[in-house]
C-alpha cells in the first residue's frame, strides 16, 4: 500500500477530493443544484445548528450514493457488546484486569467488530448521554462489511497491533502510541468533501508534557489530550488523560501519584512499559477500575521506596505510555468483565495489604531522607 498523506491541524477547516476526479468539491457553496460529477450532496452534523459557530461542527461529503441509499436494517448478534448496566450488582472494590488474551488465527478468525466486548460504561443511549469502555481483541480484518457507531464518536487506543482504518474521509493507519476518533458510517463512495467535523488521529508522543518544578503535584488535569463534554461546566462525561514520559523534579514531594478518593471514576490502561506507582501487576493490554470514591493509589513497594528517595530531578516513565478515562460517571461493569474474560485479578487487592503504619505520636517531625 501507498504511504497515506495526512491533513494537520485539530479542528481546522478541511477540504480533500478524490485525484481521479478533480474539481469534484463544489466551488463557492455547498449544495449546488447539480454536483460536480454528478454527485449527491450531503451534510454531516456533529452538533446542533444552533451552536455557536465557534462550537459548530459539520462537514459535506460528496457521494456517488447518498447515506439514505440502503436496505432496512437488520438485528443481529450483539455478541459481547451490551449497554445493560444493571445485569451485576454494583462493585465499589478495586478493580485489576490481566492483560486479555487475543484469540489465535489459526483456531478463530475474530475481526474488530466481532471482538468488542464491553467492559463497563454507564448512561442512556435513548438520551445520548453517557460512555462505554470496550476491549477490542481482533486477529483478522473486516471483509465485506463496514461498521458505524450511531451511539457517539468512537476513541480507539490500540495497544497491539497496527489498525487501517477505512472511514468515509479516507484511511488511516493506527499504530500503538497513537489514538484516533472516528465518526464512521459506509466508507465507499465518497468521492469529495470539507469541513471541520472529521476523523483524526493523533501520536501521544507529541503531547507536550507540563509538570510542577517547585513542590507538590499539579492538578492531574494537565495531562488531559482530549475531553467529552458534560452539561455541566467543568465537568466532563469523559477526559482522556495519559502518563507519558517527563521529568519529575518537584521538592520536599511524595512524587508518585498520591493516595486518592475522587468523586470521579477512573478506568486506567497500559500501553507499554512500567507504571510508577504499581511496577507489578498493572500489564500492557490489562487495565484497572476505581469506581466514584473508592480509595486507590500506590503500592506498598512503590510507597516506601518514594518515602526514602533522594530527591534529585529524574527521568519518569521513559519507555511507558498509561492512559486515563476519568468520567462523572459511575462505571458499571458488565457480566463479561467480571467474569466471562478470566482475567479479573482477584489478588489486586494484596497490593496494598503491607502497608503499615508509620505514625509517631511523639514526634511531629521524623527525619526523612531529605
Amino acid at each position: 500500500m501507498a504511504e497515506l498523506k495526512y491533513l494537520s491541524g485539530f479542528g481546522n477547516e478541511c477540504t480533500s477530493e478524490d485525484p481521479r476526479c478533480p474539481g469534484s468539491l463544489p466551488e463557492g457553496q455547498n449544495n449546488p443544484q447539480v454536483c460536480p460529477y454528478n454527485l449527491y450532496a450531503e451534510q454531516l452534523s456533529g452538533s446542533a445548528f444552533t451552536c455557536p459557530r465557534s462550537t459548530n461542527k459539520r462537514s459535506w461529503l460528496y457521494r456517488i450514493l447518498p447515506s439514505v441509499s440502503h436496505k432496512p436494517f437488520e438485528s443481529i448478534d450483539e455478541g459481547h457488546v451490551t449497554h445493560n448496566w444493571d445485569e451485576v450488582d454494583p462493585d465499589p472494590n478495586q478493580l485489576r484486569w490481566k492483560p486479555f488474551e487475543i484469540p489465535k488465527a489459526s483456531q478463530k478468525k475474530v475481526d474488530f467488530v466481532s471482538g468488542l466486548h464491553t467492559l463497563c460504561g454507564a448512561g442512556d443511549i435513548k438520551s445520548n448521554n453517557g460512555l462505554a469502555i470496550h476491549i477490542f481483541l481482533c486477529n483478522t480484518s473486516m471483509e465485506n462489511r463496514c461498521f458505524y457507531n450511531s451511539d457517539g464518536d468512537f476513541l480507539i487506543v490500540p495497544q497491539k497491533g497496527n489498525l487501517l482504518i477505512y472511514t468515509e474521509f479516507g484511511k488511516m493507519l493506527v499504530q500503538p502510541n497513537e489514538i484516533c476518533v472516528i465518526q464512521d458510517v459506509s466508507p465507499f463512495n465518497v468521492v469529495a468533501w470539507h469541513g471541520n467535523y472529521t476523523p483524526y488521529k493523533y501520536n501521544l508522543k507529541n503531547f507536550m508534557v507540563i509538570n510542577s518544578v517547585a513542590f507538590d503535584h499539579a492538578d492531574p488535569s494537565i495531562f488531559t489530550v482530549l475531553t467529552a463534554k458534560s452539561v455541566r461546566p467543568g465537568v466532563a462525561i469523559a477526559d482522556f488523560v495519559i502518563f507519558p514520559p517527563r521529568w519529575g523534579v518537584a521538592d520536599k514531594t511524595f512524587r508518585p501519584p498520591y493516595y486518592h478518593r475522587n468523586c470521579m471514576s477512573e478506568f486506567m490502561g497500559l500501553i507499554q512499559g512500567h507504571y510508577e506507582a504499581k511496577q507489578g501487576g498493572f500489564l500492557p493490554g490489562g487495565g484497572s477500575l476505581h469506581s466514584t470514591m473508592t480509595p486507590h493509589g500506590p503500592d506498598a513497594d512503590c510507597f516506601e521506596k518514594a518515602s526514602k528517595a533522594k530527591l534529585a530531578p529524574e527521568r519518569i516513565a521513559d519507555g511507558t505510555m498509561a492512559f486515563m478515562f476519568e468520567s462523572s460517571l459511575s462505571l458499571a461493569v458488565t457480566k463479561w468483565g467480571l467474569k466471562a474474560s478470566r482475567c479479573l485479578d482477584e489478588n489486586y487487592h494484596k497490593c496494598w495489604e503491607p502497608l503499615k503504619s508509620h505514625f509517631t505520636p511523639n514526634s511531629r517531625n521524623p527525619a526523612g531522607p531529605n
